[in-house]
């Protein structure tokens, strides 16, 4: 009986592990698109724009990891640490959104000098 349990236990840890993975790849593709035009200037509009990869990306990776944590809480019926996990997602883009506002607005990408 014990060790039925424990396999249980394990499998649900690994499901919970994978789910997380799956999150964080998930933020990182999310991600993309918003670090690429963040990094890749060219060098006539302007230099990289480092905090997009320094801040960014974490807030996105964890905010993905949240998120999937959060849907698999729900599957498993476990509504308290889902609520929790919501909440975190909830600050996290809140994070994200401070510190985008607090960027600036973008530069115009023009040719010639604005």
């Amino acid at each position: 009986m014990e060790i039925q349990n424990s396999r249980r236990e394990a499998v649900v840890g690994t499901a919970g592990c994978l789910t997380a993975f799956a999150g964080a790849l998930a933020g990182i593709v999310l991600w993309a698109p918003y670090g690429r035009s963040g990094l890749l200037h060219d060098f006539e509009v302007g230099p990289s724009n480092w905090n997009v990869l320094l801040v960014g990306l974490p807030l996105m990776v964890l905010g993905g990891i949240a998120a999937a944590l959060a849907v698999f809480a729900l599957v498993r019926g476990r509504w308290k640490p889902a609520l929790g996990l919501v909440a975190a997602v909830a600050v996290l883009a809140a994070i994200g959104m401070g510190v985008d506002a607090l960027a600036g607005s973008p530069r115009p990408d023009c040719s010639d000098p604005c």
